[in-house]
């Protein structure tokens, strides 16, 4: 047998090897984002567009239902099997933290949520999805808090992966990995949905993005749980075009206050009225 054929069938064996590590796990729709090794890592980056940081939006910490996608326990990546953790209570953690950006803008996170390198999230390996969490850099002092909804890094040597905005903040984005310490917040009071609406009708905005796709894959999700009906708004800002995701318009309170508890409890998050 030549030498030629000889590598053409490693490499197919090698192909058929790499296919067969991403597991798709019951209950949990996987991140589109792989692990990230190294030479996963020299393919990312930051936006190529000029963006200033002072756009970052800060997060307040809520209490949110567990997302319905990305809590299977245990799961296996790579051949080796983690669990989630039943609470995020007493979490505290100190190593090292990593970011990754412009490779997985968009693409579907373990929540199912899109990810949005300008937001400021995170990926974990066991804490429950979503959880909030403050992350403080060792050496410079500072703090960001962040909602984390993904998985990873399935590198040994991190205990967290920050999205590009969250790297910033925290000034790592430059070195690409940093020394952090990790705690989450809880809550002890259940989450609190909206009332009335003030009039009618109503509608409820779910979201709203800067690119009509990520508004359709959105309401695709929602009409695959039985929400509608759905629209989506375009509308103008000064920072450009916008799809607002909504549901309605809708006639009956009590009908609208129904779908806000279905929407948070799909995980979501909570949808505000929005009126004509």
């Amino acid at each position: 047998m030549s030498r030629v054929i000889l590598l053409l069938l490693l490499a197919l064996l090698l192909a058929a090897c790499a296919r067969e590590s991403r597991e798709t796990l019951p209950g949990q729709i996987p991140s589109d984002r792989p692990s990230p090794g190294e030479q996963q890592r020299q393919q990312d980056g930051p936006p190529s567009e000029r963006f200033d940081p002072a756009r970052i939006q800060p997060i307040h910490p809520r209490p949110e239902p567990r997302s319905p996608y990305g809590n299977h326990s245990p799961y296996e990546v790579f051949g080796i099997t983690y669990h989630v953790k039943d609470s995020a209570e007493g979490y505290l953690e100190q190593g090292i933290a990593s970011w990754y950006g412009t490779k997985f803008h968009g693409r579907a996170t373990s929540s199912g949520e899109p990810y949005d390198m300008h937001q400021l999230t995170a990926a974990h390996r066991s804490l429950p999805l979503p959880t909030y969490a403050e992350v403080r850099h060792l050496e410079n002092g500072r703090s960001i808090i962040v909602r984390i909804n993904d998985r990873g890094p399935f590198h040994p040597d991190r205990i967290i992966d920050l999205s590009w905005a969250a790297a910033v903040k925290l000034g790592i984005d430059q070195a690409g990995t940093g020394p952090v310490e990790v705690r989450a917040i809880t809550f002890d009071e259940p989450p609190r949905l909206a009332h009335s609406p003030a009039r009618l009708p109503v509608s409820l905005q779910v979201a709203a993005f800067g690119e009509r796709a990520r508004a359709d894959a959105l309401k695709a999700r929602l009409r695959a749980s039985g929400v509608g009906p759905l629209k989506t708004e375009r509308a103008r800002t000064a920072n450009g075009t916008i799809w607002r995701v909504q549901v309605g318009p809708l006639d009956a309170a009590e009908r609208a206050m129904d779908l806000v508890e279905q929407i948070y409890d799909l995980g979501f998050g909570k949808p505000r009225y929005v009126y004509p």
